[in-house]
């Protein structure tokens, strides 16, 4: 994936992803559990394990079926995560037993009662800390430019987990729209149609990159809300919202595309057209699958932003929104960084 950079080249050498250790990431609920209902939700801490596959030891665990187990976001295999996982449990049935659920690569930490089951895209943000070993470079030039990403936040990239291994899903949606043969099952099909709606929106910020305009408001412009999903068109740009686009609390969005209109205009709906004109057919593909067009945010603050240098490796630690990727934090920092294969998905 050759996507621009917003701040320059990144000026850090170093090695991410040695061990599973060095990529911790902690979902951020945003609500507590009621206390009481029909349903438990697990604090599961995983390490080295796929998401889907703790689904369904919990569920064996517990003698349900797999469809039963409720979870908000699918997070990195290679990593250590700490996620809530949701089971049905009768209120007559003490918690003690789902406490002691455990396996290779996964324990449960904590049980409390809840009234529903997890649905996906629940929790508000995630918390990452990341460990990039033998870290080398300009010292100088690795603090200002960790500085602006904290101050300045990064381009909203989805990341190369969303392209799957050897960007096989970006293939597939490819072929399909072609005229290919559709992927054979409903996971994979599915796959498909995110990425293809990943690549159009990537293609349209790659674009803002290189004008020098993705952090800003163009006439015109959807004008999403920070950490929403509601927007509206500002057809001038005021004093008022260059003040508040400065301060994140609104930002410039990008398609995440599907049937009806853009909803843009104006200079920044220029943009768009030139950018999508050349992906007909993965717009038709969309189209034809009932995706509704959407729209996401062309940048990503990174909050609560902290970094130490520690012998020869640099630790870092910050909060991103559900939905964005940790490695379009590192994009911009660590040279090679989206060579993993492993986004950090929120």
């Amino acid at each position: 994936m050759d996507l621009p950079f917003a701040h320059g080249a990144p000026p850090l050498v170093g090695r991410f992803r040695v061990e599973p250790e060095d990529f911790f990431v902690e979902e951020v609920l945003g609500f507590d559990a009621d206390g009481s209902g029909s349903h438990v939700l697990l604090l599961v801490e995983k390490r080295d394990a796929n998401t889907g596959w703790v689904a369904a030891e919990l569920a064996r665990a517990a003698g349900i079926a797999s469809r039963d187990v409720g979870v908000s976001g699918q997070k990195d295999r290679r990593a250590v995560a700490r996620q809530t996982f949701s089971l049905p449990w009768p209120a007559s049935v003490p918690l003690d037993a789902c406490l002691a659920f455990s396996g290779e690569g996964y324990r449960v930490l904590a049980a409390q009662r809840h009234g529903r089951k997890l649905r996906p895209g629940s929790h508000r943000a995630n918390r990452f800390v990341i460990r990039l070993r033998d870290a080398s470079g300009d010292q100088e030039a690795i603090e200002s430019r960790l500085s602006l990403v904290g101050s300045a936040g990064v381009p909203n990239y989805f990341g190369p987990q969303r392209y799957g291994r050897g960007q096989a899903n970006l293939a597939s949606a490819r072929g399909w729209a072609a005229g290919g043969a559709a992927p054979r099952d409903r996971a994979r099909r599915g796959f498909a149609l995110s990425t293809a709606r990943s690549e159009i929106f990537n293609l349209v910020l790659a674009e803002r990159v290189r004008r020098g305009n993705w952090n800003r408001l163009l006439a015109g412009e959807a004008v999403i809300l920070d950490g929403r999903r509601s927007f509206f068109r500002a057809a001038e740009i005021d004093a008022a919202l260059v003040e508040r686009c400065s301060a994140m609390d609104l930002h410039p969005s990008g398609p995440l595309w599907g049937r009806g209109p853009l909803d843009v205009g104006g200079e920044a709906l220029a943009v768009e057209e030139s950018v999508v004109a050349a992906e007909l057919a993965l717009r038709e593909l969309l189209e034809a699958h009932g995706m509704d067009q959407e729209r996401r945010s062309l940048r990503l603050p990174v909050r609560f932003f902290e970094w130490r240098f520690e012998d020869d490796s640099l630790f870092l630690s910050f909060e991103l929104p559900r939905g964005t990727f940790a490695t379009s934090v590192l994009h911009e920092v660590l040279q090679g960084a989206w060579n993993t294969g492993e986004g950090g998905a929120a």
